[in-house]
């Protein structure tokens, strides 16, 4: 990769790494529903802004507003709700550590839809060290019949799975869309989706009042949806998938560490062991041994 490109990967994982710690802190006001919302508004404003600064042409057909209609929900609104749902019971680092098992879904669902990205015997074994790890992080919680902490988890785990389906699907129907468009119109989608739905999930919902929660909203959708999203899609167009997805390595280490350092959360053997065993996989699933 080029300078650029490092650069932007980098930054990349530093945003989304820290969101977890932003999550935990948001949904102790607002709640999932009210911090989604208000995330995917900031985050579509934030790329629609660079989308018109770089004036990129915008979708004209109803076709492929019908695709994002679709995809915005399913990549982005109910996704990051289960995320920030979870972290109401479960710690910001466990909640990064399962998160990045998403490259590992995306291998089993691409087997089955996509013809150029077959399963090989390589793959299956980071699959298979990527499932211990998740059961080493599910174990603390089940064997100690906390079970709200384990659906919180299992919610994340549905989260990964949402983003790996769309994924495939955006890399299937959304080739022809320009630039940052490809960013802000799910952002867009998921913002109506989000704001329509909102008064029949939470019809007493209350704006956010403590400073540190809109803190957490602007940063989450600003950073974390907006400008994630268009760097997301810049490097995937530069780089491609493979090594684009990659950056889900940073989020174990990043979110653990914030978690400890900002949250006080307690560095459990079960949380080291998940974290190393969720990254190895990903290294194993993407090693590529030169000729």
């Amino acid at each position: 990769m080029k300078t650029k490109h490092w650069i932007v990967f980098i930054v990349l994982g530093i945003i989304w790494s820290s969101s977890f710690l932003w999550i935990k802190l948001g949904v102790q006001e607002s709640g999932p529903t009210v911090l989604v919302a208000f995330r995917m508004l900031f985050g579509f404003l934030s790329a629609a802004a660079v989308a018109i600064y770089q004036k990129d042409q915008w979708p004209r057909d109803w076709k492929t507003w019908g695709i994002y209609a679709i995809l915005g929900p399913t990549s982005l609104a109910i996704p990051i709700f289960f995320i920030s749902w979870g972290e109401q019971t479960i710690d910001s680092a466990v909640a990064s550590i399962l998160n990045a098992t998403m490259p590992l879904f995306t291998l089993v669902i691409a087997h089955f839809t996509l013809h150029d990205d077959r399963m090989t015997p390589q793959k299956v074994v980071g699959l298979l060290v990527g499932f211990a790890g998740i059961v080493v992080l599910l174990s603390k919680d089940l064997f100690a019949n906390a079970h709200n902490s384990a659906i919180g988890q299992a919610a994340v785990i549905l989260a990964a799975l949402f983003y790996a389906g769309s994924i495939v699907w955006t890399r299937k129907v959304t080739q022809h869309v320009q630039g940052a468009v490809r960013g802000a119109a799910p952002l867009l989608t998921s913002t109506i989706f989000m704001w329509v739905l909102m008064p029949f999930v939470e019809p007493s919902f209350k704006f956010p009042v403590q400073p540190v929660t809109w803190v957490a909203i602007l940063w989450l959708g600003v950073l974390g949806s907006g400008i994630a999203m268009v760097l997301n899609y810049y490097l995937l167009h530069e780089i491609g998938p493979t090594r684009s997805s990659m950056v889900t390595y940073v989020f174990p280490p990043g979110g653990v560490l914030l978690g400890i350092i900002f949250l006080d959360e307690q560095l459990s053997w079960q949380l080291l062991a998940g974290a190393v065993l969720v990254v190895a996989s990903l290294v194993i699933v993407n090693w590529r041994p030169k000729p």
